[in-house]
């Protein structure tokens, strides 16, 4: 069966929402747009929607921090409490920049990613409205124990990210966002990718919806008004092909610094992915992977350097892209 009847089949079955993109050597194979960008308005989705990531973006955040230690800015072994001073008390000593881009810092997490409770159920331990900045962050990072010793082993860690955004910061003296901007998105030619408001969406940006008592609400309420290291960005599938290109054409950081980064690590035992600073590897491959979870969304963007293969799955519920995405990866990156 083509491939797109096959994605056209799967989206039909499952009512997925959202968009998909296959791109190889040059050219685009599919691009396509699924259900409802905003279901109140029945505003139908567009291969131009702009659509949230969720944890897509510490690949992006950990290229911030990686320019500024390309430029000398930060190390890798620059400690975390060298620029935190007496912030967030319960951060080990020896906890690095590498520690936390290679989820081995041992900090805990504001998320617990062990926990079974749905991540619809999941809202922040403060008023979202008031998570307009990185440094609005500190309250809900402050106060959880460290899990393990710096280095000890992989532990995946949503808090280590927006720590890493934090740092950054603090080092360059540049907000976050415009950190993200202007080292990873204009130089990759990202101009639909962006950090956006919650409560003030523009009119290309779909919707994240969750699940409630038999009806579909949006994500409004979940999420931080507008995120950190660890998510918040809206992307195209159009600009995560750019992002792909740009990356391993050495456009954001070296190719030497690139090569470090998808280095593959081991993760934890009984799962077969790796990981490497910022980005998930390929379980047998070296083919490079951002992926997404929260509520109201749900991405996937793995990138075949060998074969200029990008294929991108994005949805607007925390389950949608999962069968697409799983299909797609097991004809065109297995």
């Amino acid at each position: 069966m083509p491939l797109a009847a096959d994605v056209d089949r799967i989206a039909q079955e499952t009512g997925f929402a959202g968009v998909v993109r296959v791109d190889r050597a040059g050219a685009t194979e599919l691009d396509a747009a699924y259900g409802l960008a905003d279901r109140r308005h029945a505003l139908a989705m567009t291969t131009q929607s702009q659509l949230a990531i969720a944890s897509g973006v510490k690949g992006m955040t950990a290229l911030a921090v990686m320019s500024l230690v390309e430029e000398g800015t930060l190390t890798l072994a620059t400690t975390a409490r060298s620029l935190l001073g007496t912030d967030l008390p319960l951060v080990a000593d020896d906890v690095t920049v590498e520690h936390l881009l290679g989820h081995r810092s041992g900090i805990g997490d504001y998320i617990d990613e062990e926990s079974d409770t749905p991540i619809e159920a999941y809202l922040m331990p403060v008023p979202v409205h008031l998570l307009e900045t990185t440094e609005q962050f500190l309250p809900v990072l402050d106060g959880f124990p460290t899990a393990f010793p710096a280095g000890e082993r992989f532990a995946y860690c949503n808090s280590g990210f927006v720590v890493l955004a934090l740092l950054a910061e603090r080092a360059s003296g540049v907000p976050f966002h415009d950190l993200v901007r202007e080292r990873v998105c204009r130089p990759a030619g990202m101009v639909d990718t962006d950090f956006l408001r919650m409560d003030a969406l523009p009119g290309r940006a779909a919707v994240g919806y969750v699940e409630m008592g038999g009806e579909w609400r949006t994500n409004a309420l979940h999420m931080p008004v507008l995120g950190s290291g660890d998510g918040g960005i809206y992307s195209t599938g159009a600009d995560l092909h750019r992002f792909w290109t740009a990356l391993f054409a050495g456009r954001i950081v070296s190719a030497e610094t690139v090569a470090e980064m998808v280095r593959p690590r081991p993760t934890v035992p009984g799962d077969d992915r790796r990981y490497g600073l910022g980005f998930w590897v390929h379980p047998t491959r070296e083919i490079a992977q951002l992926e997404g979870f929260d509520a109201g969304v749900s991405f996937r963007s793995s990138h075949d350097p060998a074969r200029e293969l990008t294929v991108t799955v994005i949805g607007t519920t925390a389950a949608a892209a999962w069968p697409l995405a799983t299909v797609l990866d097991a004809q065109l990156l297995d």
